[in-house]
Parts: structure tokens; sequence; C-alpha cells
């Protein structure tokens, strides 16, 4: 499965299944630190930044909370995902 996780006006295409909003939340605080050395906690390694995919197979979209807005190119591609019937989930809200 191939998705975006989208942290203010940051993003990432990543392959893996749509994580919980836990996982999203570290998925996104280790991606978003530079760590020079760092390895992929075991229990991130399902996931994995990709940098060649076609918008057309994403599957799913998580929205964490971040600074900066989402940039225009992002929102587009979301509003298209939610056209097509792909929910966009928001870790800041309880039931998503």
């Amino acid at each position: 499965m191939v998705g975006i996780l989208v942290h203010g006006d940051n993003h990432f295409i990543v392959r893996g299944r749509l994580p919980n909003r836990d996982v999203a939340r570290a998925l996104i605080r280790h991606w978003s630190i530079i760590q020079i050395g760092a390895t992929t906690p075991p229990s991130l390694e399902k996931w994995r930044i990709s940098t060649k995919e076609f918008r057309e197979d994403l599957e799913w979209a998580v929205i964490v909370p971040g600074t900066g807005e989402i940039s225009p190119a992002v929102a587009l591609l979301l509003d298209e995902l939610s056209a097509r019937g792909i929910a966009i989930h928001d870790s800041s809200f309880d039931s998503w």
C-alpha cells in the first residue's frame, strides 16, 4: 500500500499500510528530525518513505498537525484523494 503522511507544510509519500494515530505521530517524529546514523525503531520498520510513486496509487492519507500551512499542491492532492473516496484521517481528532 502507498499513502501520504502530511505534517504542516511537509509531507511524506509512504509505503506501508494505513498507520494508526500513534504510529503516524511516531513516524513524523522519526522522519522530521535528521539523525545521522540512526536506525529505525522496530515498531516503525513496516513503513518507509518512497520517492517515486504515482498519485493514482495512493490508498490512504493522514494529517498530523504541525507548524505551517499545508502547501497548495498537497491540499489539491488531498482533495483529489477525497474525490476518489479515500478518507483523509486527521490525527487531531479522536474518531478517525
